[in-house]
């Protein structure tokens, strides 16, 4: 671990004096509701991302249910937790999982992110700054539902990924998050993902069912960013520990996967939002703090 993150320090150090630089796509990946299949997606989502060519990193941002580590099978020595109490620096925190992406597990049941000192919140800060231009796309996994820590990193990221699925309850929960988040965030730029779709007609509808809810009531635009299928490879996928898009490549949430990340990637990240970056992130998740 040692080894690997005085690693990640020197292709830092290298790309800085090379003067290589990113623009950092910032993404918050969320739902209404757990069980939906939220960090599934991230995980896969962001392998799909890299096998584009991007350079991701995905941030366990679920403070009472952190799960990625899990998913994809790897013991992480350190996470978040570590760098919140200033034990250990973010270049320490990163691990790398399959295919080369890069990750940093949440800590379950560390739920202070808002509640640090100023001391914790200046080196908290500092830290993520450090990240400015050394990756395509940071994933912030967030956790489930409204807490006051998935709202900042909702209202901070330059695009929301709000996961949801045709059951009706999951619906409803996917609504009310993004009606509460409007009502105190007038420019928050949701997309939306439902998953375990029966067939592309009924992720569809389910799309337009929130979609067209969301017009009525918030003047509000949804853009789909993709259906996924209710494929049972999924579910194995996880009870082995491997992202269903290593385990299963030629299933239909593989491919669905693939796709939703070519998509996702033909936007420009200069096109996404003005105030962009890591810095734009920071500025945004610390303003009221």
């Amino acid at each position: 671990m040692n080894d690997q993150a005085e690693a990640l320090r020197h292709l830092v150090r290298n790309q800085e004096l090379r003067g290589e630089g990113r623009t950092t796509r910032i993404i918050a990946v969320t739902s209404g509701k757990g069980g939906v299949g939220k960090s599934n997606f991230s995980l896969n989502f962001a392998l799909a991302l890299s096998r584009l060519g991007k350079k991701v990193l995905l941030f366990d941002a679920d403070m009472s249910m952190a799960n990625i580590d899990v998913l994809m099978g790897v013991t992480s020595t350190y996470n978040l937790y570590h760098l919140l109490k200033q034990d250990k620096t973010i270049w320490e925190i990163i691990q790398e999982g399959p295919q080369g992406v890069h990750f940093i597990a949440g800590g379950s049941g560390f739920k202070d992110l808002l509640d640090l000192s100023p001391s914790q919140l200046n080196f908290f800060a500092e830290q993520i700054g450090r990240l400015h231009g050394q990756y395509d796309v940071i994933l912030f996994d967030t956790g489930a539902g409204l807490s006051k820590e998935t709202v900042k990193f909702i209202t901070a990221a330059q695009e929301t990924i709000v996961v949801t699925t045709p059951e009706p309850t999951s619906i409803t929960d996917a609504y009310a998050l993004i009606k509460m988040v409007t009502a105190m965030e007038q420019d928050v730029n949701f997309k939306l993902i439902v998953n375990r779709a029966t067939d592309d007609k009924e992720g569809r509808a389910t799309a337009e069912k929130i979609g067209l809810v969301a017009r009525r009531f918030l003047e509000l635009e949804l853009p789909v960013l993709g259906i996924m299928p209710d494929d049972p490879n999924v579910s194995k996928a996880v009870k082995r520990q491997i992202p269903f898009a290593i385990a299963f490549p030629g299933t239909e949430a593989a491919r669905s996967i693939n796709e939703i990340a070519y998509r996702f990637a033909e936007v420009p990240s200069s096109t996404v939002f003005a105030n962009s970056g890591v810095k734009g992130f920071l500025q945004r998740m610390f303003k009221r703090s």
